[in-house]
């Protein structure tokens, strides 16, 4: 089983500006990992009605080369993902039980694995079907989103594997567990602070890596990246040109990587960087990434290695 020991030194992140699925095989190879045993492949599958996800054609062959199952969780907010059989018919109207095994994590039920950072939350909830696999690829759509500002591979490792009781804990920043209460209004009037929230993911995604025995590699696509999240049915059309691929061992450094990239980039017209910026702002988004390293989950120094020269 690989484990992934962060330090203070650069960590690797490996990036192509290619987005296809030669592209993704050949990121993927780039990190030099052998996965072992069952192999979960870690995506959204997207609300019904949205469209910027990513579509079985662009994964279909790393998921094929690694003989992995596509794993999601039920949302906590309602809409087409909450409920498992209309979670289902969205899995199979986005095309992707047509050409993956799928599982839904907690169909059948949850379970509890620990967190080593228990400032807010004093365990993870995720779906019982994780026990089931033996290393994970998280592969996330990197995108804005509505509450946490942006999400990557944090977020998808922490809110992505958390069950519908897990998602309302984490938001609640372990002040609750049932949905219904975590988005009344009365609630979220006095629920926790944004950081918290935010520390809250970091620990979460701590404990999926811990869990997994950090046999996990990390892949961001940035393609598609709307100033909203896949969770929504109807998300604002992209003002910012798609820019590649990337990957790494640390998600620390990937998801700071991804940031990077986009606050760096020099816009132009029809191709705008200001509003996803000013959501991740917003949000205070980049935060998770300071909290993440703060408990050692991995390092936001890292190197970029570009494949395309």
């Amino acid at each position: 089983m690989l484990v992934c020991l962060f330090a203070s030194a650069q960590q690797k992140v490996y990036f192509t500006k290619e987005i296809t699925p030669e592209s993704l095989v050949k990121i993927y190879e780039a990190l030099g990992v052998q996965p072992k045993g069952r192999v979960a492949v870690k995506i959204s599958t997207g609300e019904s009605g949205g469209h910027n996800y990513l579509k079985p054609t662009l994964i279909r062959n790393l998921v094929e080369k690694v003989n992995g199952t596509i794993v999601e969780c039920c949302t906590a907010y309602g809409g087409s993902r909450q409920d498992v059989s209309k979670h289902w018919a969205t899995i199979h109207e986005h095309g992707f039980d047509s050409i993956f095994a799928v599982d839904i994590m907690d169909e059948y039920g949850q379970m509890r694995i620990p967190v080593k950072d228990r400032k807010h939350i004093k365990y993870d909830i995720v779906g019982d079907h994780l026990a089931n696999y033996d290393f994970m690829i998280n592969l996330a759509h990197f995108k804005g989103h509505a509450m946490g500002g942006f999400g990557g591979v944090l977020k998808n490792a922490s809110i992505g594997v958390a069950s519908t009781a897990g998602k309302a804990y984490i938001h609640s920043a372990g002040k609750t567990d049932d949905a219904s209460k975590a988005w009344s209004r009365e609630y979220l009037a006095a629920g926790p602070t944004q950081d918290s929230f935010l520390e809250s993911m970091a620990a979460a995604a701590q404990a999926v890596h811990n869990y997994m025995q950090g046999g996990v590699v990390y892949i961001n696509v940035l393609n598609n990246m709307s100033v909203d999240c896949d969770c929504d049915s109807h998300p604002a059309d992209p003002k910012l040109k798609d820019m590649g691929i990337m990957a790494s061992l640390d998600p620390v450094a990937l998801d700071q990587a991804a940031l990077d990239m986009v606050f760096n980039h020099v816009a132009s017209p029809g191709d705008d960087n200001k509003p996803l910026i000013e959501r991740i702002n917003r949000q205070h988004g980049t935060y998770i990434t300071d909290y993440a390293e703060k408990i050692g989950l991995g390092s936001k120094k890292y190197k970029l290695i570009n494949l395309d020269k």
